[in-house]
């Protein structure tokens, strides 16, 4: 287990170079309707400080908490690249070292697995390593699994390798009867597929005791899956202080450390990409591989296509120093890897070529056997004789298999041969391809009975390349000697027949070598129809891989403006396609992830090294109200959209933007360096959020707080217990900065102008979430002297909530509009605030509606109701009123002339009386 588990991609070491990364406990909000049937299912927005609060270690991810039951069911979320795997073989160290005394048996199951169909696999084939041959012997499956059986408390069972959350929705689907019965029956009897097998373990049909963890990327987790599980947590990637101690553990060396520290701090674009361990990776690699003298990329496709140059052309490096034939040029090879020394002008491979070779490949796809290795090494033999051509056909071949992958929303490629098979080769000693071994016989001549693994084994799912080779004298001698076969060598033998599956191992190459294919065989007219640009594209319930084709589209266009000269070779193509981008910028009734990705396009250009012209193109586009709300904004698009937003000016009517972050998970850092910018006239942003960083610069920089201050808006809906948190922590700092003497010639001595500014205060709150908020509000209202509308609806007040109001609604000067509907209030109540109704002098509109005021409670609102003289609207419908109550309203309605109407019609006021008000009076209505 501890050899298999130490192992990273490219050669890393776990232990030498894997940082933890805090993983974030994550709640879920059940919305309901009216009759109180779920609706759906929402992770619940969490702020920067709020994710603070709620990180932990990984050691604590099976903990449960005090009179609460065990975590058996864990569901761990991350976006692709930020350490699934890792942290998957990070557990399965911890377990072989003893940190996991509650289980006996470590099994990880990969996702990929489903790509056997066959009804040939059991339980104990499964767990014990018959899916996996690789794995070392079991000798003993049967005791093994007896134990395994006897304890499934003691068992843990994680899932990883699926790329996408929603593909488990089908394993969670019933399953038959009659299959449930055979499985429960003979588990030991191989004929279930990999996904019954899948299927009965997530259900609990099979082990109904053991924990199980599933680690997914989040799109797509639906309410099922949540329900699942018992514990949800999320993998948000590393922080700055994680990244530098990723940094010093990649460049061990203290020179190569502060070369490569100076040149990433050089290089703000690259130090926010930093944030996704996968991307980070790729940074360093560029760093440590590149020519110092060359500059740094500055846009994602710019990073791309560096390390792609550089893992092909060392590829290519070592096929030639390997080969009698001579070698291609380097001039040769940078006209075939896109961008050389940063041209990509030779990139677009000829449309008829590229038909040569999609039929060539589609017809050589249907042999197999010993058809397909010869073709694969004649497809090899053409490489080493033509040189450099047949280097643009391969890399043409790998843009197709990408993009192939990406339209498909499969990672793992599909079996070929002929120039496939030569670019599965040389995918895959360049580790663009990660070879898993499913089935097949091991090699020799060992025999493995049934279970053949080792109990506790287990298989890496997701990290470019297999660790350690095989080990021993044979792997010393291929170090020593690398002319020797290697075992990427031997991999590829068993990929032709059939022994493993190849899957990409990193899915921004991926998604970049698609963008390539796109751009260099599409029209420019083309381009634009092939991606969800169109926004009627993707708006189902599931959205199925849109993701990805944001990402390609990314690089179509980023490859296209990364070629030298394209203003003046190909100027339409420049001006369709700004004009293209300039169309979709101001169009923000598409939603805030198309403006997010908008943005990501535009910055793919290369505006970070464009001329004054794009300012000119893109000034006045954006509208005057820019919200990214419910979009995840991680740094890399915290620096694309600043970008963006320091070339567009100050959006239609130049009155300025108003900038809205509300639920997107943004760093403070972030915030900050968004809202520094001269174009944004307001934001909006997590309250906690924004005091956080208000009391950093508290400490240091005034004036800027002053400006961060001036700009803020508050969100006017509490719909959870943290924002009225946050709310009487921003009242509290209002007080603070007013009511100090030492601050009285300070720049913040007028306190927060969006405590000042906040008119409107809504409650949309659950039961139980009232309960715990109300007791803060009425500590926070005093504080909220220009209050103008509070509304708390349906917010479970009764009578003793209605006198707790009535306490502070003296405070409340400016009070116009005061919603206290359908809140059980009765006639203790309605007596407690009748005493203080008339205080605020500015009150127009008072709704009482759907309450249990009853006759008494009406004369109590009747005797101060000639009292409220700026009442013009009242509301008591749906109460206990009968004609008595109404009576003395009605009587009552002569003495009040403001007011211009009056409903309160409810089932116990007699049809007969109720008229006769209304011929008396008209402002009486029932509606």
């Amino acid at each position: 287990m501890e050899k298999t588990c130490l192992q990273l991609e490219g050669g890393l070491s776990l232990r030498s170079h894997h940082v933890d990364t805090l993983l974030v406990r994550r709640d879920v909000l059940r919305l309901k309707k009216k009759g109180g049937a779920c609706l759906e299912e929402l992770l619940a927005h969490m702020g920067d400080t709020a994710r603070q609060k709620a990180s932990l270690r990984r050691s604590q991810i099976f903990g449960s908490s005090a009179g609460s039951k065990p975590n058996r069911s864990v569901l761990v979320l991350g976006h692709a690249g930020t350490g699934k795997t890792a942290l998957v073989q990070s557990l399965g160290l911890d377990w072989s070292t003893g940190s996991f005394p509650q289980f006996d048996f470590f099994f990880v199951l990969d996702g990929k697995g489903l790509a056997l169909t066959k009804p040939a696999f059991s339980l104990p084939t499964m767990l014990l390593g018959g899916l996996f041959p690789g794995r070392p012997l079991c000798l003993d499956p049967h005791q093994v699994f007896s134990r395994v059986a006897a304890a499934p408390e003691r068992v843990l069972v994680v899932f990883d390798g699926f790329q996408e959350a929603w593909h488990l929705e089908s394993l969670l689907q019933p399953l038959d009867k009659s299959l449930v019965a055979d499985l429960q029956k003979d588990s030991r009897k191989q004929a279930f597929t990999v996904r019954e097998l899948y299927s009965a373990l997530l259900q609990r049909a099979l082990l109904p005791g053991c924990t199980l963890m599933i680690a997914a990327r989040p799109r797509g987790a639906t309410g099922n899956l949540r329900r699942w599980a018992d514990s949800l947590f999320e993998l948000g990637g590393f922080s700055p202080t994680e990244a530098d101690g990723a940094l010093s553990r990649y460049f061990s060396e203290p020179t190569s450390y502060d070369n490569a520290l100076t040149r990433l701090r050089s290089s703000p674009y690259l130090s926010s990409l930093c944030w996704n361990p996968a991307l980070f990776r790729l940074v360093c690699f560029v760093l440590e591989h590149c020519d110092h003298r060359e500059a740094l990329p500055d846009t994602l496709s710019g990073l791309c296509h560096r390390a792609l140059r550089l893992k092909l052309a060392r590829q290519f490096e070592d096929r030639s120093s390997h080969d009698p034939s001579p070698a291609p040029s380097r001039v040769k090879l940078e006209s075939t890897v896109p961008g050389g020394s940063g041209s990509l002008k030779h990139v677009k491979v000829k449309k008829v070529n590229q038909k040569r070779l999609t039929r060539s490949c589609n017809r050589e796809a249907r042999t197999t056997g010993d058809k397909v290795k010869e073709k694969g090494t004649s497809e090899r033999k053409k490489i080493k004789s033509n040189g450099g051509r047949d280097e643009e056909g391969l890399l043409a071949e790998l843009s197709r298999l990408a993009w192939e992958g990406v339209r498909q929303n499969d990672l793992v490629l599909p079996p070929g041969g002929g120039s496939a098979a030569t670019a599965r080769e040389v995918g895959l000693k360049a580790e663009l391809f990660h070879a898993l071994h499913l089935g097949g016989k091991p090699k020799g001549g060992s025999r493995q009975g049934e279970g053949g693994g080792q109990a506790g084994q287990m298989e890496s799912a997701d990290t470019e390349g297999h660790a350690g080779g095989e080990g021993g004298r044979r792997g010393s001698e291929e170090r020593k000697n690398p002319r020797r076969r290697t075992k990427s060598d031997e991999v590829f033998e068993d990929v032709s027949d059939g022994s493993h599956v190849l899957s990409w191992s990193n899915p921004f190459l991926q998604s970049f070598l698609a963008g390539l294919h796109i751009s260099s065989t599409r029209k420019t007219s083309g381009l634009l129809k092939t991606f969800p640009m169109q926004v009627g594209l993707g708006r189902g319930r599931r959205r199925t891989h849109k993701e990805e084709l944001d990402l390609v589209q990314r690089f179509a266009i980023g490859t296209l403006f990364l070629r030298a000269g394209v203003s003046r070779e190909s100027p339409s193509t420049q001006s369709v396609l700004v004009k293209h981008l300039k169309g979709h910028l101001g169009q923000a009734e598409h939603g805030a992830a198309h403006l997010l990705e908008v943005c990501h396009c535009i910055y793919e250009t290369g505006v970070s090294r464009a001329d004054t012209h794009w300012g000119t193109l893109l000034a006045g586009v954006l509208p005057k109200e820019m919200s990214f709300r419910g979009v995840r904004m991680w740094p890399s698009d915290v620096h694309v959209v600043g970008k963006v937003l320091e070339l567009v000016g100050c959006g239609v009517g130049g009155a300025g933007i108003c900038l809205g972050l509300e639920d997107t998970g943004i760093r403070t850092s972030g915030i900050l360096s968004l809202v520094g910018l001269s174009n944004i006239a307001s934001y909006r942003a997590c309250t906690a959020d924004v005091i956080s960083m208000w009391e950093e610069l508290e400490e240091k920089e005034e004036l800027k707080l002053k400006g961060a201050m001036s700009k803020f808006q508050l969100n006017t809906k509490a719909t959870q217990v943290c924002h009225v948190d946050d709310l009487a922590r921003l009242v509290s700092m209002h007080r603070r900065l007013t009511d100090s003497s030492s601050q009285s010639d300070s720049l913040l001595a007028s306190g927060v102008p969006a405590v000042k500014e906040l008119h409107k205060l809504e409650f949309e709150l659950g039961p139980e979430d009232c309960t715990l908020a109300l007791p803060k509000l009425w500590s926070l209202l005093p504080g909220l002297n220009n209050l103008r509308h509070l509304d708390l609806e349906k917010s479970e007040l009764g009578d003793e909530g209605a006198e707790a109001l009535a306490g502070v609604l003296v405070s409340l000067s400016q009070l116009e509009i005061l919603n206290l509907s359908q809140n059980g209030i009765g006639d203790p109540g309605m007596y407690e605030l009748s005493l203080v109704l008339m205080n605020p002098a500015s009150l127009r509109c008072l709704s009482l509606y759907s309450n249990i005021i009853s006759d008494l409670g009406a004369h109590w609102l009747a005797t101060v109701l000639p009292l409220m003289v700026s009442l013009t609207d009242l509301d008591v419908k749906y109460n206990n009123l009968t004609d008595v109550g109404a009576q003395s309203l009605g009587a009552v309605l002569k003495k009040c002339p403001s007011v211009k109407s009056l409903r309160m019609w409810n089932t116990c006021i007699s049809f007969a009386v109720f008229e006769r008000l209304q011929k008396q009076d008209s402002r009486i209505v029932c509606h």
